[in-house]
């Protein structure tokens, strides 16, 4: 009769042991380390790339029968959200984090849910205590101040995943003067008639307002437009990732079939020799002559120009608490709690990343059209299967004068598209009221061009 109560001190006294043993093993690093240091230990006892990495190296216990299925479960969700890889890489190296993932640490840590409590309660020290919390905190803070922050909001709003809008960036004056007559020269198509301004007009927020662009002979092109405003902050350029830089992107249409259907550069460089005055002014910029490289080059410093500062939002985040309504701001707070400034982050609100559309639901399926090549995404240039339907994030700057949405323009307005990221990357349709108020939210961040409103120049 006397067994039982032992049996219970017993198990007591186990219980306590195996509590303190899983409280010690995620204590926290040392607060005498470097901030990237404390992070990198934080991720590293975390076990984060199980589960965020192609080929993580998985414990002897994966393998059984009750944790093989759990395991792979977590793993193929973890790696489909992010890869982690490059965080660890640019830690160990004092490099930056991309800005996107920067943000996706910080939204997962205050909301408390990475690692998953069924993750940590079988592998211990991977749990994210408070002390370990406030210490990613900090180091996001700091990371992003050092990297990110152009020192232009407000002290309330210096850490926010998303940044005002800079007044300029550095140019070369007379390559800009340059690219602008380039930008707007439909000599680069081969019946000139198609010029960069035909997709990407400057008095429709940078777009041409359609589903797909026309090109040469009336083609249509297979993807929506992006819009030419802020892509200087991108960190690609092209929907599919195509193009590294603004030069390259602009040497794009040219040669492309179904935009500019030119043969050659040759061909361009021919009919613009023509022009005595335009070639006077190229020869005084680039000495050694006409070139592919040397157009692109002159556009894309024009293109560098084409910022959207002083939208009612910057102004927001720079200090003025008038500017923007009780529904607007309440718009941004269900902006950043629905997780869209997860991705729509920095300056431009995206263009930092590519995401998966269709991450909490297929998207394709459900739109019921036949898929395209430009379906697949970036998975067109790299091949990788986890590439495919994965697309540079665009950014929302000016978003309310850019309809239509998506990468197959296929939602028409702003309601429609922010319905569709809700249900297809969130995972949880919104109510009427939450969307109206984050569309009047989003409609806060049309800019400036040339100190004038842009949506004026739009009517």
């Amino acid at each position: 009769m006397k067994l039982f109560p032992k049996i219970l001190i017993g198990a007591g006294v186990a219980a306590v042991v195996v509590g303190i043993a899983y409280h010690l093993s995620n204590s926290a690093p040392s607060a005498d380390l470097p901030r990237e240091q404390q992070a990198l230990a934080i991720l590293t006892d975390g076990q984060c790339l199980m589960c965020h990495s192609e080929n993580p190296e998985l414990p002897f216990y994966a393998k059984l029968p009750v944790a093989k299925g759990m395991i792979r479960e977590d793993m193929t969700l973890g790696y489909k959200h992010t890869d982690l890889t490059g965080v660890y890489e640019a830690l160990r190296k004092g490099e930056k984090v991309d800005e996107a993932t920067l943000a996706k640490i910080e939204r997962v840590i205050d909301k408390g849910t990475m690692p998953m409590a069924r993750f940590s309660l079988m592998h211990w020290g991977s749990a994210i205590t408070g002390k370990k919390a406030a210490m990613m905190k900090e180091w996001i803070k700091e990371h992003r101040t050092q990297h990110y922050a152009p020192n232009l909001a407000h002290a309330a709003f210096a850490f926010e995943p998303v940044q005002p809008v800079m007044d300029s960036l550095p140019v070369d004056p007379a390559k800009v003067a340059l690219g602008e007559k380039l930008f707007h020269d439909p000599r680069f198509s081969a019946d000139n008639t198609v010029s960069c301004a035909s997709c990407h007009g400057l008095n429709t927020g940078g777009v041409d307002n359609k589903q797909y662009s026309d090109g040469v002979d009336g083609k249509k092109g297979g993807v929506n437009a992006p819009t030419v405003y802020n892509a200087a902050l991108n960190f690609v350029q092209f929907w599919d990732g195509r193009a590294g830089t603004l030069a390259e992107q602009a040497g794009g249409p040219p040669m492309n079939p179904v935009e500019m259907a030119s043969a050659s550069w040759e061909e361009i460089i021919d009919k613009l020799k023509e022009d005595k005055e335009l070639t006077a002014e190229f020869l005084a910029v680039y000495p050694d002559g006409y070139s592919g490289d040397n157009l692109t080059d002159a556009i894309a410093e024009f293109e560098k120009t084409l910022l959207t500062p002083n939208s009612r939002f910057d102004r927001y985040l720079k200090g003025d608490s008038t500017v923007l309504t009780a529904q607007e701001i309440k718009g941004y707070e269900l902006f950043k709690a629905n997780d869209c400034a997860s991705c729509h982050v920095g300056a431009n609100l995206g263009g930092q990343s590519y995401e998966l559309m269709g991450l909490k639901a297929d998207y394709f399926a459900d739109r019921g059209l036949e898929m395209t090549e430009e379906d697949n995404g970036r998975f067109k240039e790299t091949k990788t299967e986890r590439d495919r339907h994965r697309f540079k994030t665009p950014g929302l700057r000016n978003v309310a004068l850019t309809a239509p949405y998506l990468h197959d323009g296929s939602a028409k307005t702003l309601e429609e598209a922010v319905d569709a990221m809700a249900v297809y990357q969130v995972g949880k349709p919104l109510s009427t009221a939450d969307r109206d108020d984050i569309v009047a939210f989003l409609k806060t961040l049309t800019g400036e061009y040339q100190g004038k409103p842009l949506d004026a120049q739009n009517s």
